[in-house]
């Protein structure tokens, strides 16, 4: 009996760049599973996007559609989407300013295994200078620092897991450092554990 091989993962690599005052937004979503909330995309562009982020689980292909509709999307393949040519497992982000990375993210679906970041996460994450892990997966939303990289799961934006909440996540830069919130889809205010 043979092993099965896993496929090779497919990487690419985005670049975003500093707006001119030197801020960056980035809304964050994950797991939509084809059928965001009704209200997701109101509020996704309330937080006036520079870029949208999409860690993986998309579903239907149209959502990212709709995303670009708001802001230019880089987006990962989930465990429930199939390949398709333009689809990467792993993308690296370099955010630069004037042609430099100032910070590099790394984008893919399963980053974290309970709450804790996975080896092969962590060791990729090494491998490609990444300061910032960004996963879905889990629904779970959380933000978290292990083995000295900050780890963001923006939580779902698709139907109710159990009694997780709807929520995608906001990575911002401003005035030289990393902002990490969540928002609910429900409301459109920030979203705390509680």
């Amino acid at each position: 009996m043979g092993r099965r091989r896993r496929a090779t993962p497919r990487e690419h690599e985005a670049v975003v760049s500093l707006r001119d005052d030197g801020g960056l937004t980035l809304a964050v979503v994950a797991d939509t599973h084809g059928s965001p909330h009704p209200d997701a995309a109101r509020w996704l562009a309330d937080t006036h996007p520079d870029a949208i982020l999409h860690a993986g689980d998309i579903g239907t292909l149209s959502v990212l559609d709709d995303l670009a509709a708001i802001a230019p999307v880089i987006a990962v393949r989930g465990n429930i989407d199939a390949r398709a040519p333009d689809l990467p497992d792993v993308v690296t982000v370099a955010v630069q300013a004037a042609g430099q990375t100032v910070l590099t993210l790394l984008l893919l679906h399963i980053g974290v295994a309970g709450p804790r970041l996975r080896a092969d996460a962590a060791r990729l994450a090494r491998d490609k200078g990444a300061q910032v892990v960004v996963c879905g997966h889990s629904h779970v939303p959380f933000i978290g620092a292990e083995r000295g990289l900050t780890v963001f799961n923006p939580g779902s934006i698709g139907p109710r897991r159990f009694a997780l909440p709807i929520v995608f996540g906001v990575l911002e830069i401003a005035d030289g450092a990393l902002h990490l919130r969540h928002v609910a889809c429900e409301t459109g205010q920030p979203w705390l554990p509680g």
